[in-house]
């Protein structure tokens, strides 16, 4: 076993002569003329070749009626009964606790929002538009989209801090009893970016929320809850039914799509809820929308068909993504864990691996692989306002490149990392 010195631990001298060696092996890949990009979590093109048999399953004008429903016509605007059966048995709730949606459930949440704005949800004393301030509470790191969601309708946006088991709760209870808190976003399985199964406890807990405002929304963004690449397949708690038990069955939101089982440009979507929340969100819908594309959906169906053989497909899936995870983890665990100024979680599922470097040194980071050719996302886009108290947080979305790619991409990314700390280390 080789020892390595923590940075740390080094003298002044020591320092300048490790600065010197990983400076050269950085100039030594800048000079490769690299162009890798780990910014977004895409399905690769291999994944999407595992499920291209989607684009016959629909041949025949027999093939387009479900129970005596013809999906090339308008209606249905809730979704085809099949398509609703499908994201039911998915998600463990009942078909008519399902809306089913267009390419991305963003869309979904997206209208939930605008409509809570807008029109008010059930609950709501007034829309939101009337309130004198709205405020959504923000688990982070977590998805920039949910963040920018709330940023665009104005509300504010107040950080909670996640922990190995899901948000804090005890920071949860406190904030829900503010009338002005109105939503919180949560990815409750797999998290966007920390990988984080919320615990049995974290799900009960939200269940048994008991926010001051009647209107008060936990927006459940379930899109990775079939999304393992080790392991077998982790039953989840169903939310829905567990905040109808706890007598406030309004209070959950679910969202999930097909984006990253089928095509991410080409999917389904779909949100569930109490029956009376999607009665109402459908009524509302109606009047911007006919229909969704139900061909679409039972091209769906018919090439997923259930959960059971969704669950098959993702094994496949599993066996493109758990390489390239495991190239991230070899990177970081040989190059970077020995010298101890870093920390991450390796996932058992999602699409990320949440880095925290040194404190201070993310941007510098993240612009040192730029220069060298990488591209990883912005920094500061897991939290609030794109605003990381700490500077610490990068998101690593491994799933695009091929595996020889994502090597160099690594060597690339470990490198800076270690350069930005000596830096540092060296400054202090």
């Amino acid at each position: 076993m080789i020892f390595v010195t923590p940075y740390s631990c080094m003298s002044a001298p020591e320092l300048a002569r490790e600065y010197a060696l990983v400076l050269d092996e950085y100039d030594q890949l800048k000079a490769q003329g690299l162009k890798l990009n780990m910014a977004r979590g895409k399905p690769s093109k291999q994944q999407l070749d595992l499920v291209s048999g989607i684009l016959t399953a629909v041949q025949t004008i027999d093939d387009c009626m479900d129970g005596g429903i013809d999906a090339r016509n308008y209606g249905e605007l809730a979704g085809l009964p099949s398509a609703r059966a499908y994201w039911a048995d998915i998600l463990d709730c009942k078909p008519e606790q399902v809306f089913v949606g267009g390419v991305a459930s963003l869309n979904l949440m997206y209208d939930v929002v605008a409509r809570a704005y807008t029109h008010g949800l059930p609950h709501s004393p007034r829309p939101w538009c009337r309130e004198e301030k709205v405020k959504f509470l923000c688990p982070c790191p977590g998805y920039d989209r949910h963040f920018a969601i709330g940023e665009s309708v104005g509300a504010e946006l107040i950080p909670v801090p996640m922990t190995p088991t899901g948000p804090d709760m005890d920071v949860v209870e406190e904030l829900v009893k503010d009338p002005q808190g109105k939503l919180i976003w949560t990815v409750p399985k797999y998290s966007n970016p920390d990988g984080v199964i919320y615990s049995d406890e974290t799900v009960r807990r939200f269940a048994n929320l008991k926010p001051a405002a009647p209107d008060f929304t936990i927006m459940w963004d379930n899109a990775y809850g079939v999304h393992q690449f080790r392991g077998d397949f982790v039953p989840f708690p169903d939310l829905i039914s567990l905040c109808a038990e706890a007598g406030r069955p309004d209070m959950v939101i679910e969202f999930a799509s097909t984006s990253k089982i089928t095509f991410a440009g080409g999917g389904i979507s779909c949100m569930a809820s109490s029956e009376d929340n999607i009665q109402y969100f459908t009524k509302l819908f109606g009047i911007q929308m006919i229909s969704q594309d139900k061909v679409n959906q039972l091209r769906h169906v018919r090439f997923l068909k259930d959960k059971a053989h969704t669950l098959e497909i993702m094994k496949l899936h599993a066996e493109v993504m758990r390489p390239k995870f495991d190239v991230v983890s070899k990177w970081l665990n040989r190059e970077i864990k020995p010298l101890g100024f870093a920390h991450w979680v390796d996932p058992d599922g999602g699409y990320f691996v949440s880095l925290f470097t040194m404190p201070g040194t993310a941007k510098r980071v993240w612009q040192l692989c730029k220069e060298a050719g990488v591209v990883l996302t912005n920094v500061g886009a897991t939290y609030p306002y794109g605003n990381d108290p700490a500077d610490s947080n990068l998101r690593i979305a491994p799933s695009l490149p091929p595996v020889e790619e994502l090597e160099k991409a690594m060597e690339v990314l470990t490198t800076s990392m270690k350069l930005a700390a000596l830096e540092q280390t060296m400054n202090h």
